[in-house]
């Protein structure tokens, strides 16, 4: 086991049903499974992460498959690098978790949201989830063969200690185009999406690929994508009613998929 104590950094060992590091900080299993490692001075609300209702529209929206491309895609990138430690940044509920741990011998997941992490565990009983920030991960040094960024932030730093040497970081951000149509709806005028300037100390840039294909949504599926995005701050009423009673919503996807080796 990689936890690390995220208040001293030290091994964390289990004894039954908690977890204790040398400093006898105490962490217990939730019956779920997973692990809290979210102390309370590390955090910037009270439930910080996604609330029960955005977690749920996630939820509605991934498991009509919208996004399996793109699981699939990154499920193909881990199977070609063999990793066989995998850690998934924002996970979530699990649905690209659970994938990816078939490809693994051992599989986390980390999100600072509770619920959906509890989700998670309840679905998930294959992978090791956690509460957790993605600027101070929990796990021993050199530890992960592969770390997985969905649009997720990460200290880089973190990223950097963590990862073996010749272990990958792959990240998926938004396209220039991403969901073009459900901005038009939002913002008087639409702008594309910044191109990513991402630079990973101790990494090397070796992989860019771009994943864009079309959606054809339900009205239920367009309000649950709108409720999943930032963008559902912005949204008037009218806006939420007007996906509400469509019966189709042309929408395209267009993602930006980079894998970043760990050098020496």
């Amino acid at each position: 086991m990689s936890w690390s104590c995220p208040l001293c950094n030290a091994p964390l060992e289990r004894h039954n049903n908690s977890y204790f590091c040398p400093q006898r900080h105490q962490f217990d299993l939730a019956k779920e499974g997973y692990l809290n490692l979210l102390p309370v001075q590390f955090k910037r609300s009270r439930d910080p992460g996604d609330s029960a209702e955005m977690m749920q529209a996630r939820r509605a929206f991934l498991d009509a498959g919208h996004y399996q491309p793109l699981r699939d895609t990154i499920s193909g990138m881990l199977k070609q690098v063999n990793a066989a430690n995998i850690l998934d940044i924002g996970c979530g509920e699990g649905y690209y978790t659970h994938v990816f741990a078939e490809h693994a011998e051992h599989t986390w997941g980390l999100d600072v949201s509770k619920v959906a992490v509890r989700y998670g565990a309840k679905r998930y009983p294959q992978v090791d989830f956690c509460v957790a920030s993605s600027q101070r991960l929990p796990f021993s040094d050199a530890c992960m063969d592969a770390v997985v960024r969905i649009y997720a932030p990460c200290n880089p730093q973190e990223l950097k200690r963590v990862v073996k040497e010749g272990g990958v970081v792959i990240t998926a951000t938004p396209g220039p185009r991403h969901l073009m149509e459900l901005k038009g709806l939002i913002y008087d005028e639409i702008r594309l999406h910044e191109a990513n300037s991402e630079v990973l100390p101790g990494f090397r840039l070796s992989e860019t690929q771009q994943l864009a294909y079309p959606m054809k949504l339900k009205g239920s599926e367009a309000v649950a994508l709108l409720q999943m995005t930032p963008f559902a701050w912005r949204a008037k009423p009218e806006v939420w009613e007007k996906l509400a009673g469509l019966e189709t919503f042309d929408c395209q996807t267009d993602f930006l998929i980079q894998v970043w080796q760990r050098e020496d």
